[in-house]
């Protein structure tokens, strides 16, 4: 029987989905699942460019003529991070509830409205500054797709596959970060969208008048966006077995691993998004002879590049381990950046400073993959204590219960570590404020993850550890 049957959208519905199976997974699962993983991936890269974009339009706008204060500035950049996080929360139980390829569909679709209002919005300096904060916050369905798209993913592929289709999904859509900083400043050079685009501003720039379209930064993604929504609704699949109620779900919430799961994806993921938030800004106020934009996508790249990497590698060698050792480096090398700060009248060494901070953003990207290649291990792990394997119908509840579960782990500890965006750079800014410099900020994050350190060793990574995984 075909995986593959009709349910009003002909082959749109995965009635039977057995990727533990090996002869189905090579006979027709492979191809299936690789397809949706690749329209998964420009989704994810999309939903990730939204979710940044602030970050350099909120840096235009005094050019602009916006009579903004520092403060509202700061609001404005940081609002996509805490709206995308709480909207992470719900996203983590939409799949089962909807179905991947609907959701997918929907929830990329929805990036039109951010990306259209702030195209319109920027060019009229007038623009009332609650309206700017609700578009803003708006970004945030950016980052809520994550946490929807990793859970969908995780379903299609089998267990020791798991890591690596996460850790390309993930990583390829992380790029997002790294090219909507490196790209931006180069799309609002030109009237690229012809009468279509608006007008031109104009700004001064080294004492002279400039014109730029800002809306560009927005508008740039418009077509992606309705492309790849469409892409979606007729190229990928629900999976029926996916579906669960949230009842079924939330019985994450009673599960230790869920709980110290969020501690390590905190410090993996938060890490990574909060260090790309801050990075600009640390440049700036710590070397301000130094042209931040020129070196700020680097380090979002270097991570977002590496964690297919990290998943790779989390399946050879085992998720716990390559988390342990990666939670190490971590310490180590933000303990470096403090050494290269300026202090005491000595001005810092920028080159150190940069790269501890590329080690920093590479460990990132190691620790996501390995990370969420824990979990789903975890789950179906734990669900498979205790069943008989040659009851194939006890078998096949263990396989989805440990799914589900799973899911919507991934799609939960994604959520509680977004909030990693906000915290960091107010960290920074808190230190400064309270010391006049950074490193009180830095040597938190050291002590944090020592202790992500001994959890991951305590329960995943020593001999006779509760959960090997």
């Amino acid at each position: 029987m075909s995986a593959i049957t009709t349910s009003g959208r002909p082959g749109r519905l995965l009635t039977l989905w057995t990727p533990e199976d090996k002869s189905f997974w090579e006979r027709e699962g492979e191809a299936v699942a690789k397809l949706n993983l690749w329209i998964s991936v420009p989704a994810l890269f999309l939903a990730f460019a939204i979710w940044q974009v602030w970050s350099v339009v909120a840096v235009s706008l005094p050019g602009l003529g916006f009579k903004y204060s520092t403060n509202q500035l700061f609001w404005l950049a940081a609002a996509p991070a805490l709206s995308g996080a709480t909207l992470r929360i719900f996203y983590s139980f939409m799949v089962p509830l909807v179905g991947g390829r609907r959701w997918t569909a929907i929830s990329t679709a929805s990036l039109l409205i951010p990306a259209i209002g702030i195209g319109f919005a920027v060019q009229d300096n007038t623009t009332a500054y609650p309206t700017m904060l609700i578009l803003a916050l708006l970004c945030g369905l950016g980052g809520g797709n994550f946490s929807s798209s990793m859970a969908n993913i995780s379903f299609f592929f089998p267990k020791e596959r798991k890591g690596s289709a996460l850790g390309v999904n993930a990583g390829l859509g992380n790029l997002g970060v790294s090219v909507v900083q490196f790209l931006s400043p180069l799309v609002v050079t030109a009237g690229i969208f012809g009468v279509f685009g608006g007008d031109a501003q104009t700004i001064v720039k080294n004492g002279q008048n400039v014109q730029v379209w800002t809306q560009n930064a927005a508008f740039i993604w418009v077509p992606w966006i309705a492309i790849t929504a469409l892409a979606a609704w007729f190229g990928m699949n629900d999976i029926a077995d996916a579906k669960a109620s949230f009842a079924a779900q939330a019985a994450i919430f009673r599960r230790k691993h869920n709980w110290l799961m969020c501690v390590l994806y905190l410090g993996t993921f938060g890490s990574f998004i909060g260090y790309a938030a801050g990075f600009p800004l640390l440049i700036k106020s710590q070397f301000p002879g130094v042209n931040p934009l020129a070196y700020a996508w680097l380090g979002p790249l270097v991570g977002a590049v590496v964690r297919p990497f990290g998943g790779w590698l989390a399946d050879k060698l085992g998720g716990a381990r390559v988390t342990l050792w990666n939670f190490i480096v971590m310490a180590v090398a933000v303990m470096g950046v403090t050494v290269f700060l300026p202090a005491g009248g000595h001005e810092g060494q920028f080159a150190g400073f940069f790269v501890c901070f590329l080690v920093l953003f590479l460990t990132t990207g190691i620790g996501n993959g390995s990370t969420f290649r824990m979990i789903p291990v975890i789950f179906l792990t734990e669900a498979m204590r205790g069943v008989d394997r040659n009851d194939p119908a006890a078998v096949a509840s263990a396989n989805k219960e440990g799914n589900t579960l799973g899911a919507a782990t991934l799609g939960f500890t994604a959520a509680m570590a977004a909030y990693g965006g906000f915290f960091i750079p107010k960290s920074y800014g808190s230190s400064i404020a309270l010391t006049g410099a950074p490193n009180a900020a830095l040597w938190c994050f050291a002590a944090f993850y020592a202790v992500c350190i001994v959890v991951t060793w305590w329960y995943y990574a020593r001999k006779n550890a509760e959960m090997p995984c």
